[in-house]
C-alpha cells in the first residue's frame, strides 16, 4: 500500500507550525506495513489544494489529508474537495447533533459557522471525531482513497488510530513489518557502524539496520518484512541480541524509551533520591528528569548555581577554590555535587559547570568545555565533555553526556 500525505495550511508553509502529522503518521502507516512515497505541503487556497490533491493521487493508492476543516473561512478542504471530485456538498444531520450535544455538555452556544461545519462532500463516509467537532470523512475516488483530517495532532491521532489504520488493514492488507529499535549513548554513528559492518552484510533478505542519530545518542533500527509473522519477530530478537551482547555498556533501552526515563528507573529501583547541581545548563538537566511521569518519587529538586555567590553560599562552594580553579574546573564541580547531597534531601548528586558559548571561552577553557561531577557523598566520580561553539546544542550535548555519567555511576551502586 502506497500512502501520499497531504498537509494543508500556510502556517506550516511559512514556518509558524511545525508538520509533526506527518512524521507521526509516517511512523505508525510504517508499523501497518503501508510505505509513505511522498509528504505534500500546501496553502489555503482551491488552486493550491487541487494540485496537491492532484500530485498525491499520482503517486500514492491512498491519500491522507490534514487541515482546513474547522469552522473558519481559511478551512476550504471540504470544498476543495468536493469541486475536485465532482460531487455536490450536502449537510449531514447526524454530525450536526453530535456537534450540538458537545455545547451544550461545554455550556457554550453554537453559532453559524459550527452548523456550515456540518456540510460534506456527498460521497464522504463520515470518521467520527471525538476529540473535537471536524469529523474525519473517508472518500473513494478515482480507484483510490483519500481521507481528510482535522490538523489538530491529538483529533488527527484519534482518527488515526481507531478509524484510519483499520479501515486501510481491511482494504489493504499486506506483508507484516516489524521493528526492534535499541538505544545507545556515548558513542558516534560512524564508531558504531564500523563495528557492525559484518552484521549488516549478514542481515537476510527482507531486512535493514537504520542508524538514527540524536545529539549524544544513537538509534539503531532493524526493519523486517516477511510473510511469516512469528518467523519475523523471532529473526529480530536473534539480530536484537547481537547488538546487545556487542554494545552493553552503551545501550541505555530500547524502543520509546528516554535517557532520563531509564535514570529514573534505576534510582527507583534502587530507592535513591537525586538532585542537581547546575551552572551553564541553568536547569535543563532537572527539566529533563522531570520531564518523566512519577519523577517526584526519586527528583527532590535542583540548584540553579549560575553565578559564583550561589556556588558559595548555597552549595558550600569554596572561594579559593573559585580562584585558584575557576568555575569551570574539576574541583569547583566536586565541592557543587558534594555540597548539593549536604544540603539537599538527596542521596545522589550530579553537579556540572561548562561554557556553553558562544562567547566566555579562553585558550585553556575554550566554548563546549564542560566539568561534571557525580556523588553520594563516599564517592565522587568527575568527567570532563568537549562539544561544539553553539550555545543550544552544547546546552544539550552535556545534559546527555551527564545523565549518561549519572547511569553509569548507579550501576555501580
Amino acid at each position: 500500500m502506497k500512502i501520499s500525505l497531504l498537509t494543508v495550511g500556510d502556517e506550516i508553509l511559512i514556518g509558524q507550525v511545525v508538520d509533526t502529522n506527518s512524521a507521526w503518521m509516517g511512523q505508525q502507516l510504517n508499523l501497518a506495513g503501508a510505505r509513505v512515497v511522498t509528504v505534500i505541503s500546501v496553502g489555503d487556497t482551491m488552486e493550491a489544494i487541487h494540485t496537491g490533491i492532484r500530485e498525491a493521487l499520482d503517486q500514492g493508492d491512498v491519500v491522507l489529508m490534514t487541515g482546513g476543516l474547522g469552522p473558519t473561512k481559511d478551512d476550504i478542504t471540504k470544498k476543495a474537495l468536493s469541486e475536485y471530485m465532482g460531487v455536490d456538498m450536502v449537510f449531514h444531520q447526524a454530525t450536526f447533533e453530535r456537534i450540538t450535544k458537545m455545547f451544550e455538555v461545554w455550556g457554550r452556544p453554537m453559532n453559524e459557522a459550527h452548523r456550515l461545519q456540518c456540510f460534506m462532500p456527498a460521497n464522504a463516509e463520515i470518521l467520527t471525531n471525538k476529540m473535537g467537532t471536524a469529523p474525519g470523512m473517508w472518500m473513494e475516488y478515482a480507484g483510490k482513497v483519500i481521507v481528510s483530517m482535522p490538523g489538530v495532532p491529538y483529533e488527527m491521532q484519534y482518527l488515526m488510530e481507531n478509524e484510519v489504520l483499520p479501515k486501510l488493514k481491511k482494504s489493504f492488507p499486506g506483508q507484516p513489518i516489524a521493528h526492534r529499535t535499541i538505544l545507545t549513548v556515548g558513542e558516534g554513528e560512524s564508531h558504531i557502524a564500523e563495528k557492525l559492518e559484518d552484521f549488516e552484510e549478514e542481515l537476510p533478505e527482507g531486512f535493514k539496520l537504520a542508524y538514527l542519530p540524536q545529539i549524544g545518542q544513537v538509534r539503531l533500527r532493524i526493519t523486517g518484512t516477511g510473510t511469516d509473522e512469528a518467523a519475523l519477530h523471532q529473526i529480530l530478537d536473534e539480530k536484537a541480541a547481537i547488538i546487545k551482547a556487542r554494545f552493553a555498556d552503551i545501550i541505555y533501552g530500547y524502543g520509546t524509551e528516554t535517557l532520563e526515563g531509564a535514570v529514573g528507573k534505576m534510582l527507583k529501583e534502587r530507592g535513591l533520591k537525586l538532585t542537581t547541581a547546575e551552572s551553564c545548563t541553568g536547569g535543563y538537566m532537572a527539566h529533563r528528569i522531570t520531564s518523566v511521569a512519577g519523577s517526584s518519587d526519586y527528583f527532590v529538586g535542583s540548584v540553579i548555581a549560575y553565578a559564583n555567590e550561589v556556588k558559595m553560599q548555597i552549595l558550600g562552594v569554596k572561594p579559593e577554590t573559585l580562584d585558584t580553579h575557576g568555575a569551570v574546573s574539576e574541583q569547583t564541580v566536586i565541592e557543587m555535587a558534594e555540597g548539593a547531597v549536604r544540603v539537599l534531601p538527596a542521596d545522589v548528586a550530579i553537579a556540572i559547570s561548562g561554557i556553553a558559548g558562544p562567547g566566555g571561552g579562553s585558550d585553556t577553557k575554550p566554548v563546549g568545555l564542560a566539568w561534571i561531577a557525580v556523588s553520594n557523598g563516599q564517592t565522587t566520580k568527575t568527567f570532563s565533555i568537549r562539544a561544539g561553539k553553539d550555545r543550544d546544542k552544547n546546552i544539550q550535548y552535556f545534559t546527555v553526556h551527564a545523565l549518561n555519567q549519572l547511569r553509569q555511576f548507579l550501576k555501580q551502586l
